[in-house]
């Protein structure tokens, strides 16, 4: 398969087109590879690219690609050493942002709801992001649903808020959404969860009434990746498609 082939499935399935990102979706570093064997992962980091060509991989995909607004253009330092490393293996780098944040099948935030057992009632904000919906198994602890996030994610979230209080309706979104803890007060949600956490979100759980579950970036953004690599899988059946684990505190 011709790397061109590949993208364009994506860039379709995905909806790539819709969404004006913070970094270019789809094919973001062109190689020299035919595409026979892709390796997934969160993020483009060095360990990722040197181990994708260890396996002999020809393509990276990945949610977390390059090449990001704001950030020097200069290729050099840590950016220069990951570009340097792709580009000699002769792999492609495939990246898609917030089409695989906002992908109502294989997205983050809909393996989440899968994953923590939530239906997805609603979806708002800009491209539909913050997801509310509530627990399928019924009302429990802020601390039980902490918990269940722990056990789902593997890895432990931090609860800031009232773990004693009881709850029902989630809003989550993916990654470093903190920030719209408000938005899911005011749609009514007794608990809110995303990734990271800011030092004002503390207050803003505690002053609001909703307990905060900060559960890890890349803990809530490991699982869209992984589901894009088993939808391409059926697809296209003579690929090789592996995902390789990326282990990252934050």
């Amino acid at each position: 398969m011709r790397i061109q082939e590949l993208t364009e499935y994506l860039d379709t399935y995905l909806r790539a087109g819709e969404f004006h990102d913070y970094a270019p979706n789809g094919l973001q570093v062109e190689g020299t590879r035919e595409v026979k064997h892709i390796v997934l992962g969160v993020s483009a980091s060095l360990g990722l690219i040197d181990e994708a060509a260890r396996r002999g991989a020809d393509v990276v995909l990945v949610h977390h690609g390059w090449f990001w607004k704001g950030e020097s253009p200069r290729i050099a330092g840590v950016k220069g050493c990951r570009i340097r490393h792709l580009m000699q293996s002769g792999m492609h780098l495939v990246g898609y942002h917030l089409p695989l944040d906002a992908h109502e099948t294989v997205g983050n935030n809909a393996e989440l709801a899968r994953l923590l057992g939530l239906t997805i009632e609603s979806r708002h904000g800009e491209y539909g992001l913050l997801h509310v919906g509530e627990i399928i198994s019924g009302a429990m602890l802020a601390a039980d649903f902490a918990q269940r996030v722990n056990a789902a994610l593997g890895r432990a979230p931090l609860l800031v808020g009232d773990a004693q209080k009881i709850v029902r309706r989630i809003g989550w979104c993916s990654g470093a959404a903190q920030d719209e803890l408000a938005a899911a007060a005011a749609l009514g949600c007794d608990l809110y969860l995303s990734g990271e956490i800011r030092e004002h979100t503390t207050f803003e759980a505690i002053e609001s009434g909703v307990p905060y579950l900060a559960a890890g970036h890349t803990a809530t953004e490991q699982f869209g990746i992984q589901a894009l690599g088993r939808h391409l899988q059926k697809v296209f059946p003579g690929l090789e498609i592996e995902y390789v684990p990326q282990d990252n505190p934050v």
